[in-house]
């Protein structure tokens, strides 16, 4: 088997490439089987056009690629990859959320470059994003897209746009960057009116909080949005917050960070959590959708979850 390593070096705090290359390097040099590949993106969206040239010049070729970022170096790594059985995914994580991972492990168990290489495939769930976009003033439908791990919007997505703006600034940025986005989103995105469908059937039609769509657990670095989610199971979750004061808000973002929100007496009546295999949303006006970080724009979205469409391996 090959094993590809995409870095990004925009990816987390700092630019970690040349530290990651002398670990690869290194690794090798003491395991003179080991066939690797360094490539490093040249700008956003350059790992999913390089890994889907790679892997439609090798169609029968076994390869690894680690995507060395965060999620979304992940998520480009997996739309490159997607419809080539032949190929597996995992992450050496250098990002400042990685959220997907925990559902795994810890940053450590990720940042074991042996453990990694002799690790564990499991079939996993991918999300298929359809939307369109206005071109002189008419709908176009946009490109497919694809996560792995969540897609949110409303509040939620403001918190990330912040959190993208803030991530390389010290004390506010890093692992503090989605709690610097609630902070400075609390009081302009509280109230956002969307309408959505759960498999075809009316699910809610009105102004919510936020909302998450999972195949992973965690968003936004420390929050367990989705606590029941299976990735492989075919179904993704549904967990829609309506709007609520600020004071019920505070009282519910401890519950929210560490998973036990879905079973708060008090929040039942502002919640909505259910299980599905495609989501419809739409609002009068164009909204924020962020796909593993990465953000969206548009007033009509389509989630479609495709089962085992990409294998993701873990550390042994």
């Amino acid at each position: 088997m090959k094993h590809i390593f995409v870095v990004n070096p925009c990816a987390g705090k700092q630019d970690a490439s040349a530290i990651l290359t002398h670990k690869v390097e290194a690794y090798a040099a003491s395991n003179p089987q080991f066939d690797y590949q360094i490539y490093f993106t040249k700008a956003p969206g350059d790992a999913t056009t390089w890994v889907r040239r790679w892997c439609s010049d090798h169609p029968n070729h076994q390869v690894r690629f680690y995507a060395c970022g965060g999620d979304g170096t992940l998520n480009e790594v997996v739309s490159g990859c997607l419809g080539f059985p032949n190929v597996q995914v995992t992450v050496h994580a250098n990002g400042s959320g990685n959220d997907y991972i925990k559902y795994y492990g810890t940053l450590d168990d990720f940042n074991d470059l042996d453990r990694l290489v002799q690790g564990i495939p499991h079939p996993v769930d991918v999300m298929r994003i359809s939307y369109t976009t206005l071109q002189d003033g008419a709908p176009h439908q946009a490109p497919i897209r694809y996560s792995i791990n969540v897609c949110n919007f409303g509040f939620d997505a403001m918190v990330c746009k912040v959190g993208n703006d803030v991530r390389r600034k010290p004390i506010i940025g890093g692992k503090h960057s989605y709690t610097t986005g609630i902070i400075r989103s609390l009081f302009t995105s509280r109230s956002n009116y969307v309408c959505m469908k759960v498999d075809g059937k009316p699910f809610f039609d009105g102004h919510m909080l936020l909302c998450t769509l999972g195949n992973g657990r965690f968003n936004g670095g420390n929050y367990m949005c989705a606590p029941l989610s299976l990735n492989d199971d075919g179904l993704l979750e549904v967990n829609l917050f309506k709007k609520m004061s600020l004071f019920k808000f505070a009282s519910l973002v401890k519950a929210y960070s560490n998973g036990t929100h879905i079973h708060r007496p008090d929040a039942q009546s502002l919640m909505l959590y259910q299980q599905a295999a495609n989501v419809e949303i739409s609002s009068p006006h164009p909204f924020w959708l962020v796909i593993d970080g990465e953000m969206l724009h548009s007033n009509h979205y389509l989630v479609q979850n495709l089962p085992h469409a990409i294998t993701f391996v873990s550390p042994c």
